[in-house]
């Protein structure tokens, strides 16, 4: 247990791996059209804002299981 959770008087649950991943640009290739590269990269994107969405879900069930503190 550590300090926080004793202080806390509560276990957190913890945070789920793939929210801690990092999403990778997507990788350039030369010679290849430029539009295949934007649509790899704004695939990227759309994988990391749906990682930051199942963030914030799962921030507002821990705080509202929990609660929030002062």
């Amino acid at each position: 247990m550590t300090t926080g959770q004793a202080a806390a008087g509560i276990a957190l649950p913890p945070l789920p791996d793939d929210l801690r991943r990092q999403e990778a640009h997507a990788p350039v290739v030369e010679g290849e059209p430029v539009i295949a590269i934007l649509a790899r990269e704004r695939q990227a994107l759309d994988r990391a804002n749906a990682r930051q969405g199942r963030t914030l879900q799962f921030y507002d069930d821990v705080t509202s299981r929990y609660g929030t503190r002062p």
